[in-house]
């Protein structure tokens, strides 16, 4: 089974200063964090503040070439956890109504899916088998943990959800 999720943050790990995703289970507290590499949280960063760049940055050009192609972006999956390495799939349709399947990495097509406004899944055992889901503290039970990870891009309200 598959669970839609939406980006809940984007921060850095205190220990190794790497940018993560955090993804939370719309119909749930269920987090699941991705750590990413510094392009593609900027590349992320930049679409949910939506700040333009000048020129297209390469999921800019990626979603303008499935568009020119006649193709669009229908949702992206993660799908996979093995040895620690999350596995993703962009699904696309041609103009035709074919099923288009694309490995990616999950930060390229999470990039994607903001660009071409799409939805976001995680196939459910990778949330099983993720050490580092989490379920979301109710409100005011914050710890000392929670002091060590900066939001990078702002407060979750200001995300889009």
């Amino acid at each position: 089974m598959e669970i839609e999720v939406k980006i809940r943050g984007l921060m850095m790990d205190p220990n190794s200063g790497t940018p993560i995703i955090i993804l939370k289970d719309v119909h749930s507290d269920t987090m699941l964090p991705i750590w990413v590499g510094a392009c593609e949280a900027n590349a992320i960063a930049l679409e949910i503040e939506k700040v333009a760049p000048p020129r297209p940055m390469t999921h800019d050009l990626l979603r303008n070439l499935i568009l020119e192609f006649g193709a669009r972006v229908e949702r992206v999956v993660v799908t996979e956890l093995r040895d620690n390495t999350f596995f993703a799939v962009i699904e696309m349709r041609t103009r035709e109504g074919e099923l288009l399947m694309l490995d990616a990495r999950p930060s390229d097509a999470i990039a994607l899916a903001l660009r071409a406004d799409c939805p976001i899944f995680v196939d459910e055992e990778v949330i099983k088998q993720s050490r580092g889901a989490v379920e979301e503290r109710p409100a005011g039970e914050e710890s000392a943990e929670d002091e060590e990870w900066p939001d990078v891009i702002g407060e979750t309200g200001d995300l889009p959800m």
